[in-house]
């Protein structure tokens, strides 16, 4: 399992998630645990949903993998 999420991702998802969990703490709703999808990525740097498309948003991964960043190695 290499690494395929960056630091702006990973905070991104960390925000989104406890907002998610945030939500459904408010409306007294089960969906809320959703928010936990985000911030379980984001510990673990590693979204499974990204393999398919052959993505990473982690500049220091391999070169095989598209980047978000424009930075030459």
């Amino acid at each position: 399992m290499k690494a395929n999420i960056g630091s702006f991702d990973r905070l991104l998802r960390i925000i989104v998630g406890v907002i998610i969990l945030g939500l459904g703490y408010y409306y007294k709703s089960y969906w809320g645990f959703i928010g936990i999808i985000p911030i379980i990525t984001a510990l673990i740097k590693w979204c499974p949903l990204y393999i398919p498309f052959n993505i990473s948003t982690n500049c220091f991964s391999s070169t095989e993998k598209k980047c978000c960043c424009n930075k030459k190695k």
